[in-house]
């Protein structure tokens, strides 16, 4: 990767599968207004517990989002990137997004700056955003055929009027383009992200990779439809169905290439706060921010220079983890790890929130998504959920869940606790190829 390029994302949770184990993301729900209408969008609807774009419990002011802002940086020692992801359009309602980015460029300047937009209005604010400074930019795309895109957008707003069916695709598909090529040349990293709707764009998703790809964009994330019918949205309310996790892992792998593809995406809502897998949003209530705050760059500082630390150490004892493991046999393992962060294996299977899926062959090893583990989740489901994986790593688990994993066909062991992630993987898949006795025993305990 180019230096210039592997310095930008370093530290962005979302660009970097790598930074998103170390990093934390504010998004500051400053930007309401939308100038589209998406199918499966409906921002009216919240639930505190739900990761949703286009979600938010409360819009914030640009002074209310400066203060929230400088609160979370004074807390929260893994923040790197602070961005506008609506729960509107941050170039739309351009205003207020200026009025929020500037202040915390002058106030808190070690943090990367980002928003996320439809692209309808991005070209006539590239400039300024090159001019505020602004890193990264992420623009939905969910189409490059205006037919198709009938089928997503019932209208849009644009240049003083409104357009509908193959009149507004076609405007909205132009704009996008355009954007795109603009940020481009003006070297802002950008990621696309498109939303897989069953029957309606997965398959023409190949082509949007190959046009944002043509036009520099650093990544592609494809993320599967929400479509629940208590969200009223047009999908959720005429029955139109997710695509299922094999479809998009799928889908996922038939996109890898030149464009990176992100699989650690989590769809997070528009005032989401903290690590990825770790959403701190309500710690952090307007009602209860400080009135004033002043910048304190001290813990992020110090904690920036461990992580440091940490990366190189896990360099050295990981790097055989990104070459080809050697060995006869072709077999391919799907592989889970809890982890709360670091990149490593340090979470109790009874108190993980998440689990990262891995693939893992003779190729090398990827991350190919993630699992939420919902709360009030029935233990019996979880495993349930498990079922069709080869191994569980974990920091810790009991005989209990052990044995009904075993009997779902999936192994068990809290035996690498503590190790690096890809170092762990490696470690046991070497094992089974090479049948080590030597290596921890995934031992299963009836009673």
């Amino acid at each position: 990767m180019d230096p210039a390029i592997r310095e930008k994302i370093k530290d962005h949770p979302c660009f970097s599968r790598e930074a998103h184990f170390y990093f934390a993301r504010m998004h500051l729900a400053v930007a309401p207004a939308c100038n589209i209408q998406c199918n499966y969008c409906n921002r009216k609807y919240d639930c505190a517990n739900e990761s949703r774009p286009g979600v938010a419990s409360h819009r914030l002011t640009p002074d209310q989002a400066l203060r929230r802002a400088m609160a979370v940086a004074n807390e929260v020692p893994q923040l790197s990137v602070v961005g506008i992801a609506g729960p509107g359009d941050a170039c739309y309602d351009w205003r207020k997004t200026k009025a929020t980015l500037i202040p915390i460029a002058r106030e808190i300047p070690d943090v990367k700056l980002c928003i996320s937009t439809n692209g309808l209005a991005l070209p006539e604010h590239v400039d300024e955003l090159v001019d505020m400074n602004v890193g990264h930019v992420t623009i939905t795309i969910n189409m490059v055929d205006p037919k198709i895109g009938t089928k997503i957008y019932p209208w849009i707003f644009y240049d003083g009027r409104r357009y509908n069916g193959i009149d507004a695709s076609r405007i909205l598909h132009e704009r996008q383009m355009l954007g795109l090529e603009m940020l481009a040349k003006r070297g802002i990293l950008i990621k696309v992200n498109s939303v897989m709707i069953p029957g309606v764009n997965d398959e023409h998703l190949i082509d949007v990779n190959k046009w944002v790809k043509d036009r520099g964009a650093f990544m592609h994330n494809v993320m599967p439809l929400i479509s629940e019918p208590t969200h009223g949205t047009f999908y959720g309310m005429n029955d139109q169905r997710c695509p299922t996790p094999s479809e998009l892992i799928a889908l996922r792998d038939r996109l890898e290439g030149d464009t990176k593809v992100m699989r650690h995406c989590r769809q997070c809502r528009a005032d989401a706060v903290g690590l990825l897998s770790d959403d701190r949003a309500n710690e952090f209530k307007i009602s209860q921010l400080p009135a004033e705050a002043t910048n304190d760059s001290g813990k992020r500082h110090a904690y920036r220079k461990l992580i440091e630390r940490e990366r190189r150490a896990q360099t050295l004892e990981a790097r055989g983890a990104a070459t080809p493991v050697s060995g006869p046999s072709e077999e391919l393992l799907l592989i889970a790890v809890t982890t709360k962060g670091g990149g490593r294996v340090n979470e109790h299977f009874g108190h993980a929130q998440e689990l990262q899926i891995f693939s893992v062959c003779q190729k090398g090893i990827g991350l190919i998504g993630h699992l939420k583990i919902d709360p009030e989740a029935t233990f019996n489901s979880i495993i349930n959920a498990l079922e069709g994986l080869d191994l569980l790593i974990c920091s810790q688990i009991g005989n209990d869940p052990t044995n009904k994993l075993a009997s779902r066909g999936v192994r068990a062991t809290g035996a690498y606790g503590g190790s690096y992630i890809e170092q762990a993987i490696d470690a046991h898949y070497s094992a089974v190829l090479h049948d080590d006795a030597s290596a921890p025993r995934l031992e299963t305990h009836f009673d």
